[in-house]
Parts: structure tokens; C-alpha cells; sequence
């Protein structure tokens, strides 16, 4: 009975170690999403999703913005592109996906007018070493 049990343990282990960083990647945002999404994460600010494009190997956060910050205006003033570079500059938690070189798009939506894009910013490899 035990060898069975090892060996199941072996081929779920074995299993694991075979799911590439793409599908990684890919999971891990869509479990994020599904567990944790819409969440706030500032005054103002809500993470909506973050998805993973294995395509373009790009992972994207969508947020929701809301109160006085609802305004493209107001938002790029306040030079929010080199702030989300350093952000992705600094993370410890994106070292991985950076090692790998993927991307990270950061896109802003109005709570107000529900649809409208208020910035967006895509960081690549050349941006953030």
C-alpha cells in the first residue's frame, strides 16, 4: 500500500515540476483573479483582474478608479508611468516573470463612466533593467 502511495505522490510531483512558467504564469493570475478580484488596493483604487497573454508574455492588471482620482487629467499630472516602472523595478514578487523577460501592462478604468480607459502603460524587458 505504501508504494502506491508513492508512487502517486511521485507522478503528481512529477506532474508539477512539467507545467512550464508560461502555464505558471497563467494560472497563478487567473487563481488570483477568481480569489481575490475586485479588491482594493489604495484609497480610490480597486484591482479588478490580472491575466496572463502567453502570447505576447505579457501579464496585465486591470484596475478601477474611483472618486477624485476618476480623471485622466488628475492621473497625468502626477506622472504615473515612471512611478508603475519603479514599482516593476522594485518587485521582488515579479523577479521570475522579469528573469524570464516577460512584460506587465497596467490599465486604468473609470468607476464612473464604466468602459473608459483613463491610462494605460506597458512595460517591456528594455524598460525595466
Amino acid at each position: 500500500m505504501k508504494k502506491i502511495g508513492f508512487i502517486m505522490v511521485a507522478a503528481l510531483l512529477a506532474t508539477a515540476c512539467q507545467e512550464s512558467l508560461e502555464d505558471r504564469c497563467e494560472r497563478e493570475a487567473r487563481e488570483y483573479t477568481e480569489k481575490h478580484c475586485p479588491t482594493p488596493v489604495g484609497q480610490n483604487i480597486v484591482l479588478d483582474s490580472m491575466t496572463f497573454d502567453k502570447k505576447s508574455h505579457t501579464i496585465q492588471y486591470a484596475y478601477t478608479l474611483s472618486g477624485q482620482i476618476d480623471d485622466s487629467a488628475t492621473i497625468n499630472k502626477s506622472n504615473p508611468r515612471e512611478l508603475l516602472l519603479q514599482e516593476v523595478r522594485n518587485s521582488t514578487n515579479l523577479k521570475l516573470y522579469k528573469e524570464a523577460g516577460y512584460s506587465f501592462t497596467y490599465t486604468y478604468y473609470s468607476a464612473k463612466n464604466k468602459g473608459t480607459q483613463l491610462f494605460k502603460a506597458t512595460f517591456r524587458k528594455s524598460d525595466y533593467q
